[in-house]
């Protein structure tokens, strides 16, 4: 291959990106271009084909036959015959319009369940696939540590064991169905200081090891993850896209990881235009690609003739070309696209009767990408993830006949969405689109789990404005209820079109706009009030905690969502998730999570106390449980002459429903060291069983 076919390699092009307006990335409307010179570029071969289905709005059969004339293209316009690797968001679901949309990460964490996660990941993967998409930007291994962050709702929870379990379940689902995983955002990205997206990041040595990169290390070694992506933020002021120590020198030299490395989306260009340790596009490249990243996402903008001119100048050695096209070319033939019977067409088309033109065979009906096992699968999920916070005997409800529900997310089908959802990320860009899926909301969903109650609905008040004129509407159908289900949390966007999400951080954790107000009013009425929160991070609810009849938390649980939260409820559910992150009490009392130095925690030499309201792995049943027969064998590990990092404590118990009512439990072991070499958390998870 010529230098400049082997650099072709190294980037993908993003045809119909929007660069007006609102974008799904950050910086769109300035980085997207045009391709103008489209025959020319593909001449030389092309690495990537960003979000074909995930840009906008595309019938999935349309998209396909589109994907199909593209691949068709790239591969007969080079001399090696070679196509692009497609590539998709898909960390709730294959984001694209008409696909099924599970339940947020954080809700994945709140299930405990990794069998279950492994089973959405290889649904997921196999929509893909049948698509003709190769690799997906999921999981993301970030561990929760300032509530406040916005992209909180992406993690799995505050927990590096739980995160790196889940995550790496996820990883094998994915790479079962023949899609590659990629791992983000290596590393660092949620200890950004004050949880500001994109923001500085400074931590030890030790915090970075024990924290933020054991996800990381367990999805590669023990789930043969083939991708990572570079995170936007810097560690001790070196950015993770021109870190040689952690691109390299941790991910391969120490772990072994063999696959691609690829930029966040415009993250190279960034080190020239944000972190400014570059004077140029060139400059960028040359630190990236010198640091070990391979691919440029998601379009042409440093990797190109930028490239193929700093190797020619001498500015890099055609060495790091070879090593990263080298890497991209041994995925691809693992992909099967180097294969002789190679075709363009998907497989959803060939099932469909399509020619390898243009003609696709209506009578073998369209794609559904929503099946009803896909939708059972999100309804589980859903279901499992429900944490029931408090009760105060209220729950669930039997003897109802007047229902008040209020709130500004009872009627929303959006509320149950996070901002990595095909509605939240691209079709609010697109209003005109009608919805691809089914999304009940909360209201429907009770009316239709309590068919013979009197059920009324008050909006109240929005999300996150001041308005407080409907507050009084809900009051008045409280006074009149026999109890009062108020729905409030977040809404779910990009770049501050939401109060949670991707570029939407915030000041404190008190819940957005006057909904606080609006809670309060209801309590002060006398009535039972039930608390429902839709939320992508957990809020301070000290204020009202202990007046509340019950509370009931779900972490944007997906198309299914609603129809979870209405059977908990009733009862129809017994919840069973267990908190991936700690509730606060306090709106400031930082820092909240629970891996944290005994001097982090209370102690007689502070007035602020960080003691959460409810701890991270709390969750309560409407049946009770009993453990015996606990028994530990560690007789490998007494023995000083086998003794080593492969030595293992095995402990069994019994588990028995001591209640009248079926139900799950989750049990968590903790690891607490009395007396340590360096400070510790006082204890940390170290296994868990549900």
């Amino acid at each position: 291959m010529t230098l400049e076919e082997k650099v072709a390699q190294l980037y993908g092009v993003w045809v119909g990106a929007d660069a007006s307006g609102d974008g799904v990335a950050p910086h769109q409307h300035e980085l997207s271009q045009q391709i103008d010179n489209w025959n020319d570029l593909i001449s030389r071969g092309l690495g990537q084909l960003t979000r074909p289905f995930g840009t906008a709005p595309v019938d999935p059969a349309l998209g396909a036959r589109a994907l199909a004339r593209t691949q068709a293209e790239v591969a007969s316009a080079n001399r090696h015959g070679i196509p692009a690797m497609v590539h998709e968001e898909c960390l709730t679901g294959f984001m694209t319009w008409g696909a099924t949309t599970y339940p947020t990460p954080l809700a994945w964490g709140a299930s405990f369940d990794p069998e279950l996660v492994e089973r959405m990941a290889r649904e997921i993967g196999t929509t893909m696939r049948r698509l003709g998409v190769h690799q997906g930007l999921a999981p993301v291994l970030d561990v929760v540590r300032d509530y406040r962050w916005g992209r909180v709702e992406e993690t799995i929870g505050e927990d590096p064991y739980l995160v790196g379990v889940i995550g790496t379940s996820y990883v094998r689902g994915l790479e079962s169905a023949g899609v590659v995983a990629t791992l983000k955002h290596f590393v660092g990205y949620s200890g950004s200081r004050g949880g500001r997206n994109f923001g500085p990041v400074e931590v030890g040595s030790r915090e970075l090891a024990d924290i933020f990169l054991l996800p990381f290390e367990m999805a590669i070694r023990l789930g043969g993850a083939r991708s990572v992506m570079h995170a936007y933020n810097d560690v001790d002021g070196v950015p993770v896209a021109a870190s040689t120590e952690l691109l390299t020198n941790v991910l391969r030299e120490q772990w072994g990881f063999t696959g691609t490395v690829v930029s966040d989306y415009f993250g190279i260009t960034f080190l020239r235009m944000l972190h400014h340790i570059a004077d140029d596009d060139t400059g960028a490249a040359v630190a990236a690609l010198r640091a070990g990243v391979d691919v440029e996402l998601p379009t042409l903008h440093c990797y190109g003739d930028l490239l193929v001119k700093a190797v020619r100048d001498g500015r890099i050695s055609e060495d790091l070309v070879d090593r990263a096209a080298r890497r991209v070319l041994e995925q691809k033939c693992e992909l099967g696209l180097l294969d002789t019977d190679w075709r363009p067409e998907p497989p959803a088309l060939v099932e469909l009767g399509h020619d390898g033109q243009t003609h696709v065979d209506e009578s073998r009906g369209t794609i559904d990408l929503d099946p009803p096992a896909h939708r059972q699968t999100a309804r589980e999920l859903a279901e499992e993830s429900v944490i029931l916070l408090s009760n105060g005997g209220i729950l669930p409800l039997t003897s109802v006949s007047r229902m008040a529900v209020v709130g500004p997310l009872a009627d929303d089908g959006d509320a149950v969405l996070g901002c990595y959802t095909f509605e939240r990320h691209v079709r609010s860009l697109h209003p005109e689109i009608p919805r691809g899926i089914e999304i009940p909301t909360v209201l429907a969903a009770l009316r239709a789990e309590f068919p013979d109650v009197l059920l009324e609905y008050a909006r109240g008040c929005a999300v996150d404005d001041e308005d407080r004129s409907g507050i009084a509407d809900a009051v008045r159908l409280a006074e009149q209820a026999d109890v009062c289900i108020a729905v409030v949390g977040d809404r779910s966007g990009l770049f501050g079109r939401g109060t949670s999400g991707e570029g939407c951080d915030a000041t404190d954790l008190r819940l957005p706009g006057v909904q606080e107000d609006l809670i309060e009013e209801l309590l002060q009425t006398g009535r039972p009030v039930v608390l429902v929160l839709l939320t992508g991070r957990p809020y301070a609810l000290g204020r009202f905690a202990d007046r509340l009849a019950a509370a009931l938390q779900a972490f944007f649980p997906g198309e299914e969502g609603a129809p979870a939260i209405a059977g908990a409820l009733s009862g129809r559910v017994n919840p069973s998730g267990r908190l991936p992150v700690s509730i606060p009490r306090l709106p400031g009392a930082q820092p909240s999570t629970y891996l944290t130095a005994p001097l982090g925690m209370r102690t007689d030499v502070s007035t602020v106390d960080p003691t959460p309201l409810w701890p991270f792995g709390h969750g309560l049943s409407y049946t009770t449980f009993s453990w015996d027969d606990v028994r530990v064998d560690d007789a490998p590990y007494r023995e000083p002459i086998v003794r080593s990092v492969e030595s293992c404590v095995e402990i069994s118990l019994r588990v028995t429903n001591t209640g009248g009512r079926a139900g799950a439990d989750v049990v968590q072991l903790y690891l607490h060291d009395p007396v340590g070499q360096v400070s510790r958390p006082y204890v940390r998870l170290i296994g868990f069983r549900r």
